[in-house]
């Protein structure tokens, strides 16, 4: 498991990038150290030749001496333009090449560094630099690469053990402050969203931001934000649940109390009285649609709302029974209905659904009039285009609160009047939604509020071949 955690992985990362800046920095160091060691031969070469310019005639066996000591095969100099062969002896092969040290190149000394570490086979080279104290022109020297090479390679081992005690330490280090800084406060975090799954709905278990880094601590101020709006949402989908079982089991008695009501208004239809014959089909047509949403409903508290059972409809019949039941429901005079739906207009829709949409739109037109106690008017209107059809649903209201307009289509948060659960605009949008289209506020002010309802002509799918 080692390997496999952060801090392990920094640690090696670590070692590993170290190692590479070593490099980089051995490359120009072991270019460096063959520089210094060619100089130092011919500074020794230089002091040699000393004892020839002192006596012009010393032993060979001395002069031998003098060249092991120097580490060289011989030595020149050229002083005063004339180009001297100051100590000699016997060289095991040929020169196999020259090198320069009068203020050579950087990129020259690595390469030449570089190729002695890569050749292995014993040479003579000849080297070639100023003398010391200003003693000559120049002066060189034949020397073999064998030395050279050999304290090369003691000195980049000693740089290569050296680097990874280096790597070794600082990546220890590193490992250290990672799991103090970075590890501890990240298992703290996961640790936190371990105990907060287990329980969501135990507000305890929320986490609280304490960590010092900036960042983990924008992280955990993050989760702790998201625990909280999801401990909320739970809680509300409980209120939900426990509201949907209670619907669901009113809504089963109230279908029965209206199955009975629909038998009473059978017989009431069957009245002579004409005033009671004109107001019965309203009454059954009221009923028939209590009965549904009961059914609708109760399918609801199972599954998901049904979909709709689209057909070409004319709209104006509905928008006058919606228009008639509000009718009732105000004094005359107080508001006045208008019903602008070309009577030829034919939208393709669920005629229950759609009304129940453009019901819950008029009806709270009618409610936020009543609210702020004035008189107006509310509208509703149609037409076509291309594409789709339109309806709209128009009142010369106060408007709604800023608090309405924030969450309209949200139930039970988007309730425009007091004492209003806010599901009649949510369970509208959801409708129109299922018939492909849309709801949305148009405007709302002072003059009034606009609701427009847009349903697509365009077919998919199942409708398209159907069609």
């Amino acid at each position: 498991m080692f390997p496999n955690s952060l801090s392990g992985r920094f640690l090696a990362l670590t070692i590993i990038f170290v190692m590479l800046a070593e490099v980089f920095i051995f490359v120009p160091s072991i270019a460096r150290f063959r520089q210094d060691y060619m100089v130092n031969r011919l500074e020794r070469a230089q002091i040699a030749s000393l004892a020839l310019l002192a006596n012009d005639m010393i032993d060979p066996e001395l002069e031998q001496e003098l060249l092991e000591n120097a580490g060289v095969f011989n030595v020149v100099l050229r002083r005063n333009e004339i180009r001297e062969l100051m100590l000699a002896s016997d060289m095991p092969s040929p020169v196999a090449g020259t090198y320069d040290l009068r203020d050579p190149p950087a990129t020259t000394l690595i390469f030449d560094a570089l190729s002695r570490l890569a050749r292995s086979e014993p040479e003579v080279v000849r080297v070639i630099g100023n003398p010391v104290q200003d003693a000559g022109i120049l002066i060189e020297i034949t020397m073999p690469t064998e030395p050279l090479r050999a304290a090369m390679l003691d000195y980049g081992l000693r740089i290569l053990i050296l680097s990874a005690v280096i790597s070794i330490f600082t990546a220890t280090l590193l490992f250290f402050a990672v799991r103090a800084l970075l590890v501890k406060p990240i298992k703290g975090v996961v640790s936190a969203m371990k105990s907060y799954a287990a329980a969501p709905e135990d507000a305890r278990r929320i986490i609280r931001p304490s960590a010092s880094v900036r960042e983990l601590s924008e992280a955990e101020t993050a989760l702790m934000t998201l625990q909280t709006d999801l401990t909320t949402m739970l809680r509300q989908r409980e209120r939900l649940a426990s509201l949907g079982s209670a619907v669901a089991k009113v809504s089963h008695d109230l279908r029965n109390i209206l199955t009975s009501a629909q038998l009473f208004a059978d017989r009431i239809e069957r009245s002579e009285d004409p005033v009671v014959a004109r107001m019965a089909p309203k009454l059954m047509g009221s009923i028939s649609r209590a009965v549904s949403l009961c059914e609708s409903t109760l399918a609801f508290g199972k599954a998901e709302e049904p979909p709709p059972q689209l057909d070409l409809v004319p709209l104006v019949r509905i928008a006058h029974d919606v228009i008639d039941s509000e009718r009732l429901a105000v004094a005359d005079g107080e508001i006045v209905f208008e019903d602008e739906v070309p009577p030829g207009l034919v939208v393709r829709a669920d005629p229950e659904q759609l009304y129940r949409v453009l019901s819950n739109l008029v009806r709270n037109a009618r409610q936020a009039l009543e609210a702020a106690g004035r008189s107006g008017t509310i509208q509703v209107a149609a037409g076509e285009n291309g594409q789709a059809w339109w309806i709209t649903v128009k009142d010369s209201g106060p408007g709604l609160p800023p608090k309405a307009r924030e969450y309209l289509f949200r139930p039970f948060q988007g309730g425009a009047r007091k004492g209003g659960a806010g599901l009649g605009l949510a369970i509208a949008a959801e409708l129109v939604k299922g018939h492909g289209g849309s709801l949305e506020l148009k405007e709302t002010g002072a003059e009034g509020t606009v609701f427009l309802i847009t349903l697509p002509k365009e077919l998919f799918g199942e409708d398209r071949a159907a069609e």
